[in-house]
């Protein structure tokens, strides 16, 4: 399918996202608190299989052939270690907490509006946060981690169609209203880390001209499938391991993947 214009991908992914993330809230509230809790734990286990189809990319033969039947598990093991290091020193699980509770309150705030009255029952501020944060973190990780984001967003920007992203949307739509239906407001916000991850990635397609080298792909889709399992823990409360300080082993891993390249 040929795109109109770069980026045109993109804008489709995050409609579709802010369609289905609405509906879910609509419908949302109308669910029991033990319907809710079934429909996170549903989304764990799906968040824990699609973390096991990424995390399967460290077996790729492209990564294999091009840095060496051992060392994709190191890659994979090194990005989160020195993303994982890196992401603790600067506390960015805590700025973004920090920066979602901020946005939560600016949202849910109206003119004239007073404190709400707690009462027995009722949800608290913090629990309300960690939903939020849960929810933007959760599904912005969903849906800018894998191949069809890459591929498809800087395929977009190459000017080779729009197909994968078009696909990807109507996956992510499906996605948005689950996860919306439990984690209210904050998978909306998801949409704007799509459009700046992808649109990024779209302008990177127009720049460079190229493709990502498959094997930084598989390396990337690789370490971003074991955070999806840390995601999906953290959804069946298993462990709340802090996803937010490993981000930065989403760019450590294609760094990596290029050094390996160089050494051998």
């Amino acid at each position: 399918m040929s795109s109109a214009f770069p980026g045109l991908g993109t804008l489709i992914n995050v409609a579709a996202i802010t369609v289905g993330a609405v509906l879910g809230m609509l419908v949302g509230h109308r669910l029991s608190a033990h319907t809710r809790s079934v429909v996170t734990d549903c989304l764990g286990l799906v968040t824990l299989l699609t973390a096991g189809l990424n995390a399967i990319m460290v077996t790729d033969g492209s990564l294999a052939a091009t840095v060496g039947s051992g060392a994709p598990l190191l890659i994979v093991l090194g990005s989160l270690l020195i993303g994982g290091i890196s992401g603790s020193i600067l506390r960015i699980e805590d700025r973004l907490e920090s920066l979602a509770g901020k946005i939560q309150a600016a949202v849910g705030r109206k003119p004239g509006s007073k404190a709400p009255v707690e009462h027995e029952g009722a949800e608290t501020d913090s629990s309300a946060r960690e939903r939020f944060i849960e929810g933007w973190m959760t599904a912005s990780l969903l849906f800018c981690v894998g191949p069809l984001t890459i591929l498809g967003s800087l395929n977009d920007g190459l000017g080779r169609g729009i197909d994968q992203l078009v696909l990807k949307s109507v996956l992510d739509g499906f996605a948005a209203m689950a996860f919306a239906s439990t984690f209210g407001i904050g998978v909306l916000l998801s949409a704007v880390s799509v459009a700046v991850v992808q649109g990024g990635l779209t302008i990177a397609g127009v720049l460079l001209g190229s493709v990502l080298p498959d094997a930084h792909i598989a390396a990337l889709t690789a370490t971003g499938g074991l955070m999806l399992v840390a995601i999906g823990l953290r959804l069946l409360n298993i462990k709340q391991i802090p996803v937010g300080d490993m981000l930065p082993a989403l760019i450590v891993a294609p760094l990596l993947t290029q050094v390996v390249i160089s050494l051998r």
